[in-house]
C-alpha cells in the first residue's frame, strides 16, 4: 500500500478518488482514470479526436527526444518554449497541427502519472471535462462486472516539488464520478462523493470557474486563455482514451 494504512486504499468501495501517483498506487484498482484538466488529459482528448496516437512520458528532457525518435513520433515541447507552428502541451497547438500521426506528450503531472501506472497491471484511462461523460459510460459496464475503479486527480506541483491539489482536476474527476452516479452504478467512497459534489457545485458555470481558478488565471496571465477555453468544452468529445501498451488510443 505504498507505506500507507490499508484503509487509505478505500477498500470497502468500488468507486474511489485520490490525488497523484502515490494516491493511485494506494488505491490500486483494476481500472484507473487519470484527470489532468490543464492540460495533459485535455490535450490528449483533442489529439485522439484528430486521430493522433499519444505516448505519455515522465520527462521533457533529452530522454523524451530519444523516446520520440525511436517511436517515429513528434515530441511536444513545453507550452512556453513552443515556436510558432510547433506542437506543445497546449491543446490549441495540437488542434492546429498538420501531419502529426504519433505524439510524445510529456508533462510532470498527468502524463507522468500515466507513465508510472503503465506497468502496474491496472487499465489506465484518461478523462477531462471534454469527455467525462463518455468515460463514465465506458466504465459503467466494468463496475457492473465487478471491477473497482479509482479516479485520480493529477494536481500540480509547488516550487518545492510537493503536490498542489488543483481544483480543476478535482472538478474533472468529479465530472466522471457524477457521470457514474447519474448512471446508477458503483458504491462511491466518501472521498469520491466529495469530488462529485465539488463538480456539481460549479457545473452550471464551469467555464467561468475554470477561468477564475488559480491554474486558469495562471494560464490566462501567460497568454494561454484559449487553452482554458478548450478545457472548458464540457462533454464535447466522445473519445475514451485507453493506454494500450505505451500509447493512448480510443477505447
Amino acid at each position: 500500500m505504498s507505506g500507507g494504512h490499508p484503509e487509505h486504499g478505500q477498500p470497502d468501495f468500488d468507486v474511489r478518488f485520490e490525488w497523484g501517483l502515490t494516491g493511485a498506487l494506494a488505491c490500486a484498482a483494476p481500472v484507473t482514470v487519470v484527470v489532468d484538466v490543464l492540460s495533459f488529459t485535455t490535450t490528449l482528448s483533442v489529439a485522439l479526436d484528430r486521430g493522433i496516437e499519444v505516448f505519455p512520458f515522465r520527462w521533457g528532457d533529452v530522454r523524451a527526444t530519444t523516446y520520440a525518435e525511436t517511436r517515429d513520433a513528434t515530441l511536444a515541447v513545453g507550452r512556453r518554449q513552443a515556436a510558432p507552428g510547433q506542437v506543445s502541451l497546449s491543446p490549441v497547438t495540437v488542434r492546429a497541427a498538420e501531419g502529426v500521426r504519433r505524439l510524445v506528450l510529456p508533462s510532470p503531472n498527468g502524463s507522468a502519472i500515466c507513465f508510472g501506472l503503465a506497468e502496474t497491471g491496472t487499465e489506465v484511462y484518461a478523462a477531462s471535462l471534454r469527455n467525462a461523460r463518455a468515460v463514465a459510460a465506458a466504465l459503467a459496464p466494468r463496475l457492473g462486472a465487478g471491477d473497482d475503479v479509482t479516479v485520480v486527480a493529477a494536481g500540480e506541483r509547488w516550487p518545492d516539488g510537493s503536490l498542489r491539489p488543483a481544483v480543476e482536476d478535482l472538478w474533472g474527476a468529479g465530472a466522471v464520478l457524477a457521470g457514474l452516479a447519474d448512471l446508477g452504478v458503483g458504491r462511491p467512497s466518501p472521498e469520491a462523493r466529495v469530488a462529485e459534489a465539488a463538480y456539481r457545485a460549479v457545473a452550471a458555470d464551469l467555464p467561468a470557474a475554470l477561468h477564475g481558478c488559480a491554474s486558469g488565471r495562471e494560464l490566462v496571465a501567460g497568454g494561454f486563455a484559449a487553452d482554458v477555453d478548450v478545457a472548458a468544452e464540457v462533454d464535447s468529445s466522445s473519445v475514451v482514451p485507453l493506454l494500450c501498451g505505451e500509447a493512448f488510443l480510443p477505447a
